[in-house]
């Protein structure tokens, strides 16, 4: 069984037939790993201050407090996959903040590659991954006015997620904080499942360039979704 084999049947036998999402099937572990593009690349859509604070700040403070965390508990593990995935392996004074500092160095490193700069991809989802999205929604668009509503809608901090869930229907859901659709026993079990594509919608992502006006972002981060790193996902979830 080659690694990445290993990693996804791993993940999936401690998420209770979840599986990782292709984006995180090489582990990621306590390090941080550098943007995949220049911090100006997504501009004018998410701009070059906010990614610079966002990725080196909000992120690598999740990496530290982590590996703290983990320090601490000592738990040598280093794939914060599946130490997020089952969090009753973590003893109780740590496990809050290994499910918020896990969740959230996750969450991210997910997160970074999700987009891309506009114009280096498919500009939407297309072949299994768009008729499956048409299927379930009705319509790209309609898929996007659902997405962007749980991102709207989402009070206070959290993220928007689009799902292959266990029986491999594609669904949309939201979670607070830094928590995931992966956190069985956290997250209710109808929202639980892969991860394919999120949307960071606390205020850090987004308030440099849009203050209050997360639904401005939610349109214009449409514009540099990697829709192939989506695409990989779904597949990955759906084999």
């Amino acid at each position: 069984m080659n690694r990445r084999a290993f990693l996804t049947t791993t993940a999936t036998a401690a998420a209770g037939s979840l599986l990782v999402p292709a984006a995180s099937q090489a582990a990621i572990d306590l390090t941080q790993a550098a943007l995949p593009y220049a911090p100006e690349a997504l501009e004018p859509h998410i701009d070059a201050l906010t990614m610079g604070i966002h990725h080196g700040k909000h992120h690598a403070a999740y990496v530290k407090n982590l590996g703290d965390a983990l320090k601490a508990a000592s738990i040598a593990k280093t794939d914060a996959v599946e130490l997020i995935t089952d969090l009753s392996a973590i003893p109780e004074a740590q496990r809050m903040l290994v499910r918020n500092n896990g969740g959230g160095h996750v969450n991210h490193t997910w997160f970074w590659k999700w987009m891309a700069p506009a114009g280096s991809g498919p500009k939407g989802p297309e072949g299994k991954l768009g008729e499956a999205i048409q299927s379930a929604f009705g319509s790209i668009d309609d898929f996007k006015k659902v997405f962007g509503e749980a991102g709207t809608k989402r009070f206070g901090s959290g993220w928007a997620w689009l799902i292959v869930t266990k029986d491999g229907k594609l669904k949309v859901t939201s979670t607070p904080n830094q928590d995931n659709p992966l956190m069985k026993g956290i997250i209710e079990e109808e929202n639980l499942g892969t991860p394919i594509l999120g949307l960071d919608v606390w205020e850090h992502a987004y308030y440099l360039k849009y203050q209050n006006k997360r639904p401005d972002y939610i349109a214009a981060w449409w514009n540099v979704v990697n829709w192939a790193e989506v695409a990989k996902g779904y597949a990955a979830a759906k084999a």
